[in-house]
């Protein structure tokens, strides 16, 4: 930014900002017009008047004058008058006032107009920690159409941020709204900054190996087709491979769109190395189907399934593929030019630590220097859809590449429910459980709390243990969890559980979902939950218990099954976060981003900067 002079960094260390963007971004909150105009205006405006009489009381003072840009005499009140308010109203002079004229009972009034000298600007009023001169100061100084152009915002923008902040003749602003130009130059400028930012703070390294494998031969074993956004995403990988730098890409995919075959593909075109690929699941069960697909589509790769049960006397290096949970976090690993992690937010912040020395490799151990380490290619893969717009954001600092169609189309009708459907939700639940169907119950709380007016689990289990056979509970905090997952799909007719399955375990003859107080989860957790039936094409069924009469959260959420369109659609309802520090959640939105309305702002930007 324009050179920042000793004195005024404090004054942007209070304002939070370090570029000349940022700050063009903090917006007036609203303009004070010193400009003359001969009629009334609906604002607060310039009175250039003589004073003609005045009247005081202890409550009020009253000051009686003619005003001559308007042509016509009034009132100006100052109710509870401090005392030196009289002695500056001195009979046959002429001052300007400012303050907004409005009509009681017939006659022109201003209510406590304050002085002024400063004739015939526009002055823009600023919400800062700053004193109001101090920030137009801090303004007048650094937005300059040079400073900002420096920046690279484009000249259109540039101009029309000179004319927020420095308006001539030009508002764009009335009745406490800025007009679409202004909109648009601040969300561009915010996006801009942000995204060049985020960019800056991805860094590249040296990739351990690079891969020029192919997977096609591969591809034709298998006893079906991928699908096209499979293949782009593979390819897309394997592009990344053959560069020098190590790959670093997230692959985000709806639920059920064959992730694990993009995941096998990239272990099969790793296999020239001489290095081996790992891959780490959050839980024992989704290490343990990743395993069993390698298993079975990988039949030449030698695979190991790493757990906590492992034992510590099997040599890793003689493995080809180590498919594990955290437990690889523990071990000593064999030098990899492939490392893939499946749902990373899941790991808590020591796992994310150890990740990233495995991540750096061996070599991270002795060098002195880490940024000259050579690393293995990194992948990042997530079930649960990002707004396609977040997805253009996220691509400044690391690649992204979106799956949104599935190999085959679910068949799920999704419907909102209340206490009087519940006898004919029981006779479907029985209709399915005779056809060897499995039904889900997730319910919001374990045990019962005066704070919500839904069952808990302990409360409801009773019930349907007590009219139904095999019936499986768990939960969060039980240890056995994964335990009792695996025994349900085997045996069981009703799982009752919490939000613990949202992501997990693969429940082929699932069929049923009834997501019990459904209006308190977010539309993403609704399709996360809503993703574990008809895994294998058989019709499925998902219920949306609640107390509410009517919501239009939940029936958009209805009418809606593709994941990515879902993300999009929970922003209208749920604050998005902040990318770059982490530390705001979902409790802020960008100041004039809204992410569900500007993906075309979005993109313009990511053109511009060229990511």
């Amino acid at each position: 930014m324009k050179l920042l002079k000793k004195s005024d960094e404090e004054k942007f260390t209070k304002l939070h900002i370090d570029t000349t963007s940022s700050l063009a971004c903090i917006a007036p909150s609203s303009y004070e017009d010193y400009r003359i105009h001969t009629t009334v205006q609906d604002f607060p405006q310039l009175l250039d008047i003589t004073i003609e009489s005045v009247m005081s009381t202890f409550k009020v003072l009253n000051v009686r004058m003619y005003c001559h840009n308007l042509g016509f005499t009034l009132e100006a009140i100052y109710f509870r008058p401090k005392p030196y308010m009289q002695r500056q109203f001195i009979k046959d002079e002429r001052f300007y006032y400012f303050g907004k004229v409005e009509y009681s009972q017939g006659h022109a009034q201003v209510s406590h107009p304050k002085k002024v000298t400063q004739i015939g600007l526009l002055t823009p009023q600023y919400k800062s920690v700053l004193r109001a001169d101090v920030m137009r100061r801090v303004m007048h100084n650094y937005i300059t159409s040079e400073a900002l152009t420096e920046e690279g915002l484009p000249l259109e923008v540039v101009n029309t941020l000179q004319k927020i902040h420095h308006p001539e003749s030009e508002l764009l602003y009335h009745d406490g709204n800025y007009n679409q130009e202004a909109l648009y130059a601040l969300k561009y400028t915010e996006l801009y900054d942000y995204m060049k930012r985020l960019h800056s703070k991805r860094r590249y390294f040296n990739a351990i190996d690079t891969l020029k494998s192919e997977y096609k031969v591969w591809a034709k074993t298998l006893p079906f087709t991928l699908t096209d956004e499979q293949v782009k995403t593979i390819d897309e990988i394997s592009e990344d491979f053959k560069a020098k730098n190590a790959a670093k890409r997230m692959i985000v995919g709806d639920v059920g769109s064959g992730k694990t075959m993009v995941i096998l593909a990239s272990v099969i075109m790793a296999q020239k190395s001489k290095f081996c690929s790992i891959l780490m699941a959050p839980t024992t069960i989704l290490a343990n189907q990743i395993f069993e697909e390698a298993q079975k589509f990988l039949p030449n790769v030698k695979t190991l399934l790493v757990t906590n049960k492992t034992k510590k006397s099997i040599d890793l290096s003689e493995y080809d593929f180590l498919v594990g949970t955290h437990a690889l976090l523990y071990r000593e690993l064999p030098k990899s030019s492939l490392v893939m992690v499946d749902e990373q937010h899941r790991f808590g912040t020591a796992q994310r630590n150890l990740l990233e020395k495995l991540v750096l490799g061996e070599d991270s151990k002795t060098a002195e220097d880490k940024s000259i380490i050579a690393r293995p290619h990194y992948l990042q893969f997530s079930a649960t859809p990002i707004p396609r717009t977040q997805a253009m954001m996220d691509s400044a600092h690391i690649d992204v590449s979106l799956i949104t169609t599935t190999p085959f189309e679910k068949d799920i009708d999704t419907s909102v429910i209340h206490r009087e459907d519940f006898s004919e939700l029981l006779e479907h639940i029985k209709s399915e459980i005779e056809q060897k169907h499995q039904v889900l119950f997730i319910y919001p709380l374990v045990e019962q709390s005066d704070a919500l007016n839904y069952q808990s689990i302990e409360e409801a289990r009773s019930y349907w243990e007590k009219n139904f056979n095999n019936v499986y509970v768990t939960h969060g905090k039980d240890k056995k969890k994964e335990e009792v997952l695996l025994k349900f799909r085997e045996e069981g007719d009703i799982l009752i559980a919490t939000t613990v399955v949202e992501v997990g375990i693969s429940l082929p003859n699932l069929t049923t979902i009834v997501i019990v107080g459904a209006e308190r989860l977010g539309l993403s957790s609704l399709h996360q939950l809503r993703g574990r039936v008809s895994r294998n094409g058989l019709k499925g069924y998902c219920y949306l218990f609640t107390n509410q009469k009517k919501s239009q959260r939940l029936d958009e959420f209805c009418n809606t099954d593709n994941g990515f369109d879902i993300a999009q659609l929970d922003l209208k309802f749920r604050k998005s976060g902040d990318l770059l520090t982490g530390k705001v959640q979902s409790g802020k939105k960008f100041t004039w981003i809204d992410m569900a309305e500007d993906s075309h702002i979005v993109s313009q930007v990511k053109k511009d900067l060229q990511l």
